[in-house]
């Protein structure tokens, strides 16, 4: 994604679970600036405009502090498990024209031949792409393709720009046909069979 969503953001002059607890309830997401080889800077984040930047993956931030903006991406975040509230954020600082690693998630498109089904085997590929232009998710089309069809990471067509970094032999989605739906076609037919049997006996 390539769009810059901005966030202001301030230094955090305290630490620990209390302060963080206070911190939530006040708006405020907790998370840690890193990367080019600088000292981690803990800062405190808007919450509600944090929450929806983070709804795209991979999004490009912008982080003022101090009079002075930085690029970054999310690399790490923390969501309590029960009320899905982001609780940490860990942001990775980038630069305009740097490569970095991401996973991206896999969208599947189309449907299937009639009967089958598919599975996502891995839901996220594993891209190098340039960091001001991280793509969201890779499309991986299945239409039409009949059981026992796979395809693969090497066979995901790739945003441009971008390179797998993922084993290219890795399984990423696989068509087959439902468990026990072959024996419920067989016994469906085999019942007006028996059936013409049992009237021709009595």
């Amino acid at each position: 994604m390539s769009d810059q969503l901005t966030l202001a953001a301030t230094k955090r002059t305290e630490f620990g679970k209390g302060y963080a607890r206070r911190a939530r309830a006040a708006g405020k997401i907790p998370a840690v600036l890193y990367g080019h080889g600088t000292d981690p800077v803990h800062v405190l984040l808007p919450g509600h405009e944090t929450m929806m930047a983070l709804k795209h993956s991979n999004a490009l931030l912008t982080i003022e502090l101090d009079g002075s903006s930085e690029l970054a991406i999310a690399k790490d975040v923390q969501v309590e498990p029960v009320r899905r509230v982001i609780e940490h954020v860990d942001l990775l600082l980038v630069k305009k024209g740097e490569k970095i690693t991401v996973d991206v998630p896999v969208h599947v498109t189309g449907e299937s031949f009639a009967g089958t089904i598919h599975v996502v085997e891995h839901a996220s590929l594993q891209l190098e792409a340039e960091a001001t232009h991280l793509p969201e998710s890779v499309e991986v089309s299945i239409e039409g393709l009949e059981e026992g069809a796979v395809v693969h990471a090497k066979d995901v067509v790739l945003p441009k720009g971008a390179s797998l970094v993922t084993d290219g032999d890795a399984t990423v989605v696989t068509i087959s046909v439902p468990r026990g739906a072959g024996a419920e076609e067989e016994a469906a037919e085999e019942a007006p069979a028996a059936e013409a049997t049992e009237t021709a006996a009595e």
